[in-house]
């Protein structure tokens, strides 16, 4: 089975990418969406021992959370230590379910894969980029985003076009949906042939 490690940074159209995989007949592990059961299972007696007051009714505020961490970087790297395992456990326990299954492809969104070292754990690299005014936009246009926000954010992503050189192949958002969606198409279908001539 090839796993691809699906990434970008924040505001390039990545959860929009995953969509165009599932919808392409490839399974999914969404990592934020790990995170969100997490907040409500596992984690949230760690995040609370951590940060006090985080938590209600046994799950994690995310909002509480975040104005703690905001540009504390020690902090964040403790969210981090606790968060991070817990995600990699829930994926690896979602890519021996695949293998089970016999799927050819089986696709990681990580988003901040460079980040966190986690070339190792994929076989390829799929990059959601856009140009920085179509990123900045689409960020800035969120609920509660701010420029200091993002701008932290930012700071501790490894740049796009850095993202982009390490790629085996990038998705170009900005580009319409339906042309993303052939980009798409046309990578399962020559990771797919890759998997049939591996096997």
């Amino acid at each position: 089975m090839i796993v691809v490690g699906l990434t970008g940074s924040i505001g390039m159209g990545k959860s929009t990418t995953a969509r165009f995989f599932l919808e392409a007949g490839v399974p999914v592990h969404d990592s934020d969406e790990a995170v969100h059961r997490l907040y409500a299972g596992k984690a949230a007696p760690l995040i609370e021992a951590a940060f006090p007051g985080t938590v209600t009714d046994g799950v994690v505020d995310r909002t509480a959370l975040a104005s703690r961490i905001l540009g504390d970087g020690e902090a964040i790297r403790t969210v981090e230590r606790i968060v991070h395992p817990l995600v990699r456990a829930d994926a690896d326990a979602f890519l021996e379910v695949q293998r089970n299954a016999g799927q050819p492809l089986a696709v990681l969104d990580i988003p901040l894969l460079f980040e966190t070292g986690g070339e190792g754990r994929v076989d390829r690299i799929v990059v959601v980029s856009a140009p920085d005014e179509v990123q900045r936009a689409r960020v800035l246009a969120r609920p509660g985003m701010t420029v200091e926000k993002f701008e932290a954010i930012l700071a501790r992503q490894v740049p796009d076009a850095e993202k982009r050189v390490r790629a085996d192949f990038v998705v170009e958002s900005d580009e319409g949906l339906d042309e993303a969606r052939r980009s798409v198409e046309a990578i399962v279908e020559k990771l797919r042939e890759e998997a049939r001539s591996d096997a």
